[in-house]
């Protein structure tokens, strides 16, 4: 899933959850066990 901010910025999504908890919760993806920048930090 791909989503474009106002400043050009392209961020690429996996899903709509993953959407979800970044935008809209501002939640840091690095500390989502369910993510794969979480698997790539360990």
């Amino acid at each position: 899933m791909l989503y474009v901010k106002t400043d050009g910025t392209l961020l690429w999504f996996c899903s709509s959850k993953c959407r979800k908890y970044m935008l809209k919760y501002k939640k840091d993806p690095k500390k989502l066990k369910w993510t794969s920048s979480y698997m790539g930090n360990r």
